[in-house]
């Protein structure tokens, strides 16, 4: 690596996404071209299905935010990666060139909405303790009005955090070609690309972690503990297959977020491998979101109502619209 000295403040960075796999890349186009338009469609089937029901409890409003959110997390990387794929810049075996400031926007961006999910799901779980822990209480504590407040506060402590992190990022020396081996602006890449030669340059990272991660984690896993207790004093067994339901697509979403977040971002910048670190980042921000919408739809039975409701509907419409 290049001696600080050498370091410059780049005016752009190239992505070098999947260019060393020349043949791969109509495959790759069209597999996640294909994961994309699922993924879109899964989530805004539940964000029109749960708009369109007369009721709505407040965990499908916490649910209609996350499609909210998977649905823009997707769209701040995937689109670009597709076009990369397409581009011919990607013959030349360098990269794709991405301005300073569309890096860091982009960083910023998915910084933010990853840690909007983080708080959100921290959100999910107190709506499941109070829903099963204080039954009586729920109606008139979780009422609408907290569920927006909870919400707003989710998507400003992710976008405050990702300013704070983004900013610290950007203000680092970089050296070298300025290319990252990636098909985005990820926090790894671009503290692989930096000339730091000592920890102090990774604490906005440990800060943002400890913020995004291990506070919510702290919040859901009291919340759970609490569940966990309040069913073991439960005497009948149909009341905690109940309970235990309700919380096992919230519980499915948790483990997958917080578990490619944690073994992505939670380590010391000696353990990074631009390679593998693209690789899973591929499925992290494909194969996750793709993953949601089936996590929720298949076991959730309000959902799944309200989703053939719309189905049906559409059905009963199109030969209206065709006949027209």
């Amino acid at each position: 690596m290049d001696s600080p000295s050498n370091a410059t403040m780049p005016r752009g960075f190239l992505l070098q996404g999947f260019s060393e796999f020349p043949h791969l890349r109509p495959v790759l186009f069209l597999l996640l071209l294909a994961v994309h338009l699922v993924t879109l469609s899964g989530n805004l089937l539940i964000l029109v299905a749960v708009t369109c029901m007369p009721s709505r409890p407040p965990m499908l409003l916490f649910l209609c935010q996350l499609s909210a959110i998977e649905l823009c997390y997707t769209l701040v990387v995937v689109p670009r990666s597709l076009a990369d794929l397409a581009a011919p810049c990607l013959g030349l075996g360098r990269g794709c060139p991405i301005s300073f400031l569309g890096c860091a926007v982009q960083m910023q961006m998915f910084v933010a909405l990853g840690g909007a999910e983080c708080f959100l799901l921290a959100a999910m779980a107190y709506d499941r303790y109070m829903a099963i822990c204080h039954p009586l209480r729920y109606a008139a504590v979780v009422t609408p009005g907290l569920c927006a407040r909870l919400a707003l506060a989710c998507c400003l402590g992710g976008l405050t955090v990702s300013v704070g992190l983004t900013v610290a990022v950007f203000h680092l020396p970089f050296c070298g070609s300025h290319l990252l081996v990636h098909f985005f602006c990820d926090i790894t890449a671009l503290l692989h690309l930096a000339c730091t030669q000592s920890y102090m340059d990774e604490l906005p990272l440990l800060g943002a972690c400890l913020v995004l991660l291990l506070l919510p984690l702290v919040l859901i896993l009291a919340s759970y503990g609490a569940i966990a207790t309040a069913l073991h004093h439960q005497h009948s067994p149909g009341g905690r297959r109940k309970a235990a339901s309700t919380c096992g697509s919230h519980l499915a979403v948790t483990f997958l977020h917080y578990g490619c977040a944690t073994f992505m971002y939670v380590r010391p910048k000696a353990s990074y491998s631009p390679q593998r670190d693209r690789t899973l980042a591929l499925i992290y921000t494909n194969v996750t979101p793709l993953l949601y919408p089936f996590i929720y739809s298949l076991r959730n039975c309000e959902v799944m109502v309200a989703i053939r409701r719309v189905l049906g509907r559409w059905q009963l419409g199109q030969p209206q619209g065709q006949s027209v």
